[in-house]
């Protein structure tokens, strides 16, 4: 399948038939998360991944629409950084040394360049970019998906705070951005035999 025929075929599932993911291919799609692109670099987010069913039922409440959670075989939280310390701008280049094998010094200016970045934005608005490079993964997770024949189903519609409890995280840090259910779907989910609904290239495209 190439991917025009594996997004064709996508479609946001509104109930999967429960088979699990093998581990294999959940690490392939996980791979395309962590190989997306980010700005500057800095991956300002997390991706935690709901696969024990104890977790998944637990989620379910945080979820105006259960559907997706109660049949999905695997959750994806997709968490954004309120903020970028500087604790965890010296980490990010402490790595970049470390993988890149070059001296701390030699990346000073790459260094220079973030903080001005940092110190001249609003933190609102960092937050607000963090959440931007979330998506970015989101897009990655489900095309990836599609490519392996996993479908999937991106979801903003849960109360936060719930999730937030479940994963036991420290709300002042990190916030839920977004979710994607993964699984396959069931065999009578009928939003399957739709027609893909898109504007026309004329309304679509405009070429300068």
């Amino acid at each position: 399948m190439n991917y025009i025929e594996a997004l064709q075929r996508r479609y946001s599932v509104k109930k999967f038939n429960k088979e699990k993911i093998t581990a294999d291919v959940l690490k392939q799609i996980l791979l395309a998360g962590k190989l997306s692109a980010s700005s500057l670099g800095l991956q300002p987010y997390k991706i935690y991944v709901a696969e024990s069913d104890a977790v998944l039922n637990q989620l379910q409440d945080a979820f105006y629409n259960k559907s997706q959670v109660s049949t999905c075989s695997h959750l994806i939280v997709i968490t954004s950084k309120k903020d970028i310390e500087d604790q965890y701008i010296d980490g990010y280049f402490k790595h970049i040394a470390e993988v890149r094998g070059v001296e701390p010094e030699s990346l000073q200016p790459f260094r220079k360049s973030i903080n001005f970045f940092k110190d001249s934005v609003e933190k609102d608005k960092i937050h607000s970019w963090n959440e931007k490079q979330g998506y970015i993964v989101l897009a990655n997770l489900m095309f990836a998906a599609a490519l392996e024949n996993v479908d999937s189903c991106p979801m903003e519609g849960f109360i936060s705070q719930k999730i937030e409890e479940i994963l036991n995280l420290d709300a002042e840090k990190e916030s839920v951005n977004v979710t994607l259910a993964l699984g396959y779907r069931a065999e009578d989910d009928s939003f399957q035999h739709m027609k893909k609904v898109r504007k026309p290239d004329e309304k679509l495209f405009r070429f300068l």
